[in-house]
């Protein structure tokens, strides 16, 4: 048995340990937020916060994952109570297909939650691996400084835990994160 904590609540599960935690995530637990782009951890749309971190759970095994605190997108907010972020993802028109947003919000929640008030060139850090297909990184951009310049004003703090996760993407380098 692998024993966890997903979005606050206690599970366990009696599964081969070496299944990627997105596959437990989206096919034990039903939650199909997160998903699956590349398989290999280089795009970023399986990303989950596991202890706070931004990680890719497309190639993390679930027993690497034992005694720990889970947080996928179904546990950043709520539609009655949504997080900072995704309010803010929608007030600046972020979305297009919506494929990649699941991950691009958990990276920017992680972000934030580390550093409320990042520098142009943080923010491109901490997103570098994210891709989007559609281009919508500078809306990205824009949506997340506009929740810093909020928690700045107002002296709060975001509702999540996390850190910047720096990924280097292979095939575009830092070029699109400057886009």
């Amino acid at each position: 048995m692998i024993n966890f904590q997903l979005n606050s609540s206690p599970v366990e599960v009696d599964l081969d340990p070496d299944t990627p935690l997105l596959w437990v995530v989206r096919d034990h637990f039903k939650l199909k937020g997160s998903k699956f782009g590349c398989g290999m951890g280089l795009c970023g749309a399986c990303t989950m916060h596991v202890n706070g971190e931004a990680v890719r759970t497309c190639t993390l095994p679930v027993s690497a994952v034992q005694g720990a605190a889970i947080t996928s997108i179904e546990g950043l907010g709520t539609p009655d109570n949504l997080h900072p972020l995704q309010q803010a993802w929608v007030e600046h028109s972020v979305p297009q297909c919506g494929y990649c947003q699941s991950g691009q919000l958990m990276s920017a929640s992680a972000l934030l939650a580390k550093n409320p008030n990042p520098s142009d060139v943080d923010i491109e850090m901490a997103m570098n691996g994210n891709i989007c297909r559609c281009g919508t990184y500078s809306k990205i951009k824009s949506a997340i400084k506009s929740v810093s310049k909020s928690v700045s004003k107002s002296g709060e703090a975001i509702r999540t835990q996390g850190s910047l996760v720096e990924i280097f993407d292979p095939v575009l380098g830092n070029k699109e994160a400057n886009s």
